[in-house]
C-alpha cells in the first residue's frame, strides 16, 4: 500500500463534532482533541492516582521501560475513569470504527451481528528525565492484527501534564494506519503530539506511534485508555483488575463497557446468559 501524503495532526477543540473528530482520524490515524475532559475531572484523577504513581516503581527495562512508570487499574482507582469512558469522541470513534455489523449464515438464512466494545487497558504512564525514544509500534499487535484490516482498538491518552516534544510528547506517524505490514516506521516520519493538560491524541490500533524522549527536568505523565472489540481479549484482565463490588456501583453503561455485556453471537456468556444477570445478583 502506498504512503500517504499527511504529515502533520489536526487539533481540534472539545466542541468539535465527533464526525469532524473521525473525519481527521480517517486522514491521519490519529487527532488531538483540546480539553477532552474538564479540570475538575483532571483534577480528581491526579488525586486519586498520585499517590500510587508516586508508590510505583520505575520499571527496569524488561516489560516496562527505565525510569518510566505504569500504573495499571485506573478503573478500579478512580471514579473518574466515568468521565474518559463516556467521552463522546472517544466513544464515538471507537462506536465507528469498531461496531461494524458482520454478516454470517445460519442454514439459509443470513444473519447480522454487531459486536460489542470493551475496556482493554487503562493505565497511567509517567516518563522520567532521561528516558529515551520509545520504538515507534501499533498497538493492536497485542492481537496479533495484521494489515490492511479492520480496526480492533481506539485508544486515547489523555496528557495529565503538559505534553512537548522536549519533555517526551507521544510521537505519531500520520497516515501510516494505512500502510500494511512489510512498510516498517522511520523516525523521521513522527511528529510529536503536543498538547495542554487535560487534552488527549486519538488514535487507532494501527497507527505507528511512540513516547518520546524526555529531555526536559520533570516527569511527563500519561493517562491512557483504550477501547477494543468485545470478541477480543483484553490486555488487562478487567475481571480481575477490577473487584464486583466496584464494578457494581459503576452505571450499566460503564458495566458493559468493563466487558460484562456478551458480544454476539457467543462471546462473554455466563452460564449461557447475559453477565448483567451476575452484577444484579439475579443469577
Amino acid at each position: 500500500m502506498s504512503d500517504s501524503t499527511v504529515t502533520t495532526l489536526t487539533t481540534l477543540p472539545a466542541s468539535a463534532a465527533i464526525d469532524e473528530a473521525i473525519e481527521a482520524v480517517e486522514a491521519a490515524g490519529a487527532v488531538i482533541i483540546e480539553d477532552f475532559i474538564d479540570p475538575g475531572t483532571l483534577a480528581g484523577l491526579w488525586e486519586d492516582l498520585r499517590a500510587d504513581l508516586e508508590r510505583t516503581a520505575d520499571g527496569d527495562g524488561r516489560l516496562v521501560g527505565e525510569k518510566t512508570r505504569i500504573l495499571p487499574g485506573l478503573v478500579r482507582r478512580s471514579t473518574h475513569s466515568v468521565t474518559v469512558l463516556r467521552q463522546p469522541h472517544f466513544l464515538g470513534a471507537a462506536r465507528h470504527y469498531l461496531q461494524r455489523p458482520v454478516r454470517a449464515w445460519l442454514g439459509e438464512q443470513r444473519i447480522e451481528f454487531v459486536p460489542t466494545i470493551q475496556l482493554g487497558i487503562s493505565r497511567a504512564i509517567q516518563i522520567q528525565p532521561g528516558v529515551p525514544v520509545q520504538g515507534l509500534h501499533r498497538d493492536d499487535t497485542a492481537h496479533l492484527r495484521t494489515h490492511p484490516g479492520p480496526e480492533s482498538r481506539v485508544q486515547v491518552m489523555i496528557a495529565a501534564s503538559e505534553f512537548t516534544a522536549r519533555n517526551g510528547a507521544t510521537r505519531v506517524i500520520p497516515g501510516s494506519h494505512r500502510w500494511d505490514d512489510e512498510r516498517g516506521p522511520r523516525e523521521d516520519e513522527a511528529v510529536p503530539a503536543e498538547m495542554r493538560a487535560g487534552s488527549a491524541l486519538l488514535w487507532l490500533g494501527s497507527t505507528y506511534h511512540g513516547a518520546g524522549a524526555n529531555n526536559s527536568d520533570g516527569p511527563r505523565t500519561g493517562l491512557s485508555y483504550a477501547l477494543d472489540l468485545g470478541n477480543l481479549r483484553q490486555e488487562e484482565n478487567q475481571y480481575l483488575s477490577i473487584p464486583l463490588d466496584v464494578v457494581r456501583g459503576y452505571p450499566e453503561d460503564v458495566q458493559r463497557l468493563l466487558g460484562y455485556e456478551p458480544c454476539p453471537p457467543m462471546c462473554g456468556l455466563y452460564e449461557l446468559d447475559d453477565p448483567m444477570l451476575l452484577l444484579r445478583g439475579k443469577a
